[in-house]
């Protein structure tokens, strides 16, 4: 007969993907604490053991039979009547692959749940690499029956309804839920909509980590089922986590625990792109970052999101000035390396521009100076990051933001050459709010300093490409506070042409805005991967066609 009390340990852990034998040393050693800890059960997020999201690398073979090789190996470890373990992993059975969670005790494998609702929208493409398992039913662990619905199973109320009527005591979600801007209180009203239909407790487990352009924010909770908050982990740090559950006359009910801070918005983006960048540059074993530093916002920005996810070591800048070049532009650039305390090496351009020049001149005899002449200048800043990474080792940190990348305000092979942009997916007006929030505040497990990491100047001043002379972006651009407003009813909202004119906005500046963000997909096509931070970001959530002749506005 099973006991009244239970005790769940919560393994909110960073899995690398790929990493079989390291995921399973990660998962012992929590399951060795968890067991110091008196813990019954442990639980581990969706795919840990492969690591979210495996993409088309669960069409392997190998790919498959490592997963699950992986499984058994870690079941063996149950034999020691420690925590029994809830795992999650690719599963091929009867010649398909399935989203699997297994249940391991007694030394083995003692059952599977697959996941029957398979996302296949924005980031997520589970259609195309697994099938839909049948509508779950509860696991019977160690004498109580507990409901494994697995992340996008409770996003609908078909999946915890079965498990409810199937008998169920309480809901255990493994998740691979990634960080956007908008989804938290989204994530938060779907759960406590899933605990009042069924009356059942609910714990929602969710990886912490980058991969690729997402980034896992974590942030795990209980929900008892009159739908308080029994716990709250931590977001953007692993956790391990047990909670302590009693049964009485309304059910299972978890004993109240720690309830961490959850992080503002400002923090949360900040957050997100220090982790992003941290795991994308140490997991592909980056010995370190370059940075083009120009003495303007965005690179100061991506400069400090560096030394904060690295350490100031790790970070190398590059100031590369032209004849357009300002003072107070180099002593602004002087000044954050200064303030940050990363090497700034001093190359100035001219010299190889002047090459390029002479070998053009042939070519381009009789004809006036142009936006050519501009990116040769970039194009010389990218040959000479690139060649500090290949001589060096770092990898290129770009530093264009999603303003500038929606309306193809940068140079291919230029400015937008680079391994990573953690801006790629932050408006300018943005930009300029997260720098006066760094300048106030650092956020915790930031290895940055703790005071400003930038003079304001660099935040107050005109935005410029220095390019030719007097530049300033607003010369080609609508003013950015204008622009960002129009470009999110355009990309994140997908409004028509119609629609964002009512919205307030100049007709013929929304027909120019428009007409720049179509017209610019052949380079966001071949631009850097980045931080993943909104519901649209360019990649893997707006797919579109480069050969495009659609306008909405006419």
């Amino acid at each position: 007969m099973a006991s009244d009390s239970f005790s769940i340990a919560l393994a909110q852990l960073n899995p690398v993907l790929g990493d079989f034998s390291g995921n399973v040393f990660r998962a012992r050693t929590a399951r060795d604490k968890a067991n110091e800890a008196g813990a019954d059960l442990i639980l581990f997020s969706e795919l840990y053991i492969a690591g979210y999201p495996p993409e088309d690398l669960v069409l392997k073979p190998a790919f498959q039979q490592a997963a699950m090789a992986a499984v058994e190996e870690l079941a063996k470890d149950t034999a020691d009547g420690g925590p029994a373990v809830l795992v999650g992993s690719p599963w091929r059975k009867d010649g398909v692959s399935y989203n699997a969670v297994a249940l391991l005790d007694r030394g083995a494998v003692q059952a599977l749940t697959f996941k029957n609702n398979l996302p296949n929208y924005g980031v997520f493409d589970e259609k195309r690499v697994f099938v839909p398992g049948p509508m779950p039913g509860p696991l019977n662990i160690r004498g109580i029956r507990i409901g494994v619905p697995i992340c996008e199973d409770i996003w609908s109320a078909d999946a915890a309804e079965c498990l409810s009527e199937t008998g169920a005591e309480m809901l255990l979600v493994p998740n691979g839920s990634p960080f956007d801007a908008r989804k938290r209180d989204h994530r938060l009203n779907v759960t406590i909509a899933r605990v009042v239909e069924t009356g059942l407790p609910l714990v929602y487990l969710n990886q912490v980590g980058g991969q690729d352009e997402l980034v896992f924010d974590g942030a795990s909770f209980v929900l008892n089922a009159d739908r308080h908050l029994a716990l709250q982990l931590p977001d953007w740090e692993e956790a391990l986590v047990v909670s302590r559950w009693s049964r009485g006359d309304p059910g299972w009910v978890c004993a109240r625990g720690e309830v961490a801070e959850i992080q503002d918005q400002n923090q949360a983006l900040y957050c997100a792109m220090v982790l992003g960048l941290k795991d994308y540059v140490n997991k592909n074993r980056f010995p370190g970052v370059v940075i083009g530093l120009s003495g303007g916002v965005d690179s100061a920005l991506t400069a400090a999101v560096a030394v904060d996810a690295l350490g100031h070591q790790r970070v190398r800048c590059v100031l590369m000035p032209s004849r357009y070049t300002s003072r107070e532009s180099v002593e602004d650039a002087e000044q954050v390396a200064a303030m940050l305390n990363v090497t700034l090496d001093r190359i100035p351009i001219e010299p190889p521009i002047a090459a390029v020049g002479q070998v053009l001149d042939p070519l381009f005899a009789g004809l006036k100076s142009d936006i050519t002449e501009e990116n040769i200048q970039s194009r010389v800043r990218g040959l000479i990051l690139m060649a500090i990474s290949n001589k060096f080792g770092p990898m290129v940190v770009t530093t264009g933001n999603k303003s500038e990348m929606s309306v193809g305000y940068a140079t291919l092979y230029g400015d937008m050459c680079g391994g990573y942009n953690v801006l790629k997916d932050l408006y300018k007006t943005q930009v300029f709010a997260l720098s006066r929030w760094r300048n106030q505040r650092r956020p915790a497990n930031c290895s940055g300093p703790i005071g400003p990491v930038m003079p304001d100047r660099v935040i107050s001043k005109a935005p410029t490409a220095e390019l030719r002379s007097n530049q300033k972006d607003e010369d080609s651009l609508p003013p950015y506070s204008v622009m960002d407003g129009i470009l999110e009813l355009l990309v994140e909202g997908e409004m028509g042409f119609d629609e964002v004119v009512a919205r307030g906005f100049d007709a013929e500046t929304v027909k120019r805005v428009e007409q720049l963000l179509y017209s610019s997909e052949y380079k966001r096509r071949q631009a850097a991967p980045g931080v993943k931070l909104s519901s649209r970001n360019f990649g893997r959530d707006r797919r579109y066609p480069i050969t495009n002749a659609f306008r909405n506005a006419r």
